[in-house]
């Protein structure tokens, strides 16, 4: 009997953790072949990027080279929503004697129930579940495979290391020009060849209104507001202080445009950028945003030093700032979407002694930080030092 995978997605790019995953799949359930299947427009995501035909093609590329993978463009064709079980109906009555497998990751297999006719799915084929181990999910797994496998479904879990990155984390890194290893052999250069992805936009010197849109779609959502709430925070406080308002709320915008990518995708940019860490980045690489969006600031955007500087000292501050500089950090900090004790201290203080607010923020940061049991950076630490001798 002939053993089927069946990888669906968006595919929006692919990128070698997909390919990766591709290859175990074939490997670990012996599969004869193995269907890979861009989406139309996948039921429970926001609609793709790139056209079908453009992810069709990429996809063809990343697989060139991948014995029993094939590239099926059946969902495209189909149109409208793609439903999982629409698809295995499909392919059960083009291959009505072989061995289906679902190839999925945790979160599906998790959320499985909700799935339109979930039942049919079962009845059809294996679930096939890539488990990576994180954040406490093969307990959950196990349990949920317990519970179908006790109604008499199939479901095998496979052990899954491959290279960690999302789609959506790879559009970013497309957006700072920092993504070739991540992509498989000739994918970048179609994309390069199409400009898919903005990626021959050129987003330096945007007027305030296009820069705010683009830093938007750069951001999670639920970062959404507090950067714009810190736009205008430092605005306010640049009229206070007699600086230059353009670059307060430049600065503002971009403070944590690479904010979204996580401590490796941290030190990838850096390492793309050819930035060399000190010992506390790169035991941290969670508090490089700063740094980060510092240099997608200068080479992405085109920022003037003023913005550049305000952007890498946002996070931990440094010893002798200028105002802008503090501005931005304490705007960061104080924006009117944060609640915590002391904010409000702290908001008077910003218009009425800014190095005192700048003290006390760096205050509650070490102090916050002491509780945790973390460590401190010593930009923070010479930065609170250089205020109290000041004060």
């Amino acid at each position: 009997m002939e053993r089927i995978g069946i990888f669906g997605g968006s595919f929006d790019p692919p990128h070698i953790g997909h390919m990766q995953a591709a290859q175990q799949a074939i490997d670990l359930l012996h599969l004869d072949r193995l269907l890979l299947i861009p989406a139309g427009v996948a039921p429970h995501k926001a609609a793709s990027t790139e056209k079908g035909e453009h992810r069709l093609q990429m996809l063809r590329l990343a697989a060139g080279q991948m014995p029993r993978a094939e590239v099926s463009d059946l969902e495209i064709l189909r149109g409208n929503i793609s439903y999982t079980c629409e698809t295995v109906q499909q392919i059960r009555s083009m291959y009505p004697h072989a061995e289906l497998f679902l190839l999925m990751g945790s979160d599906m297999f998790l959320s499985f129930d909700h799935w339109k006719n979930p039942e049919f799915i079962l009845e059809h084929a294996t679930l096939a579940v890539f488990c990576r181990g994180t954040k406490g999910e093969k307990p959950a797994i196990a349990e949920k495979k317990a519970q179908m496998q006790a109604c008499g479904h199939r479901v095998c879990v496979l052990e899954n290391d491959v290279v960690d990155i999302s789609s959506t984390q790879l559009r970013r890194l497309l957006a700072f020009q920092c993504a070739d290893d991540f992509l498989p052999c000739g994918v970048g250069e179609y994309i390069r060849d199409h400009g898919l992805y903005q990626i021959a936009a050129d987003w330096k010197n945007l007027p305030e209104d296009k820069l705010e849109q683009v830093v938007i779609s750069l951001l999670k959502p639920n970062r959404v507001a507090h950067v714009l709430g810190c736009r205008d925070t430092a605005v306010e406080l640049a009229k206070r202080w007699g600086v230059n308002g353009r670059d307060a709320a430049r600065a503002a915008l971009l403070h944590d445009v690479t904010k979204a990518l996580d401590g490796p995708l941290q030190l990838t940019l850096c390492n793309g950028y050819g930035k060399v860490l000190d010992d506390f980045s790169i035991r941290y690489p969670k508090t490089l945003h700063a740094l980060t969006g510092s240099l997608v600031a200068e080479r992405i955007f085109g920022e003037n030093e003023a913005v550049v500087a305000a952007i890498e000292s946002h996070t931990t501050g440094k010893a002798a700032m200028n105002m802008l500089e503090k501005i931005i950090y304490v705007a960061d900090y104080m924006e009117p979407n944060r609640d915590f004790p002391g904010v409000e201290q702290l908001r008077h203080l910003a218009f009425t002694d800014m190095d005192g607010a700048l003290k006390l923020g760096l205050e509650m940061t070490l102090e916050h930080l002491k509780r945790q049991g973390a460590e401190v950076s010593p930009a923070s630490r010479e930065a609170l030092e250089y205020l109290r001798v000041k004060v």
